[in-house]
């Protein structure tokens, strides 16, 4: 049987989200026509087959 959620105070909830902080993704260096620009790792692959353009 579902039972509702309890109510959490304002100081607990916004104590919860600042623990969950975004870290930027780990940049590499990668070299497109001679030029040496730093992409996400997880964009590598789609910058090696030109799915992506860096922006210039």
């Amino acid at each position: 049987m579902a039972v509702p959620k309890r109510k959490t105070s304002r100081s607990n909830t916004r104590h919860r989200r600042a623990r969950w902080k975004a870290t930027p993704p780990p940049l590499v260096p990668l070299t497109l026509d001679g030029t040496r620009v730093l992409v996400p790792r997880h964009l590598v692959r789609a910058y090696r087959r030109g799915l992506l353009r860096p922006e210039e």
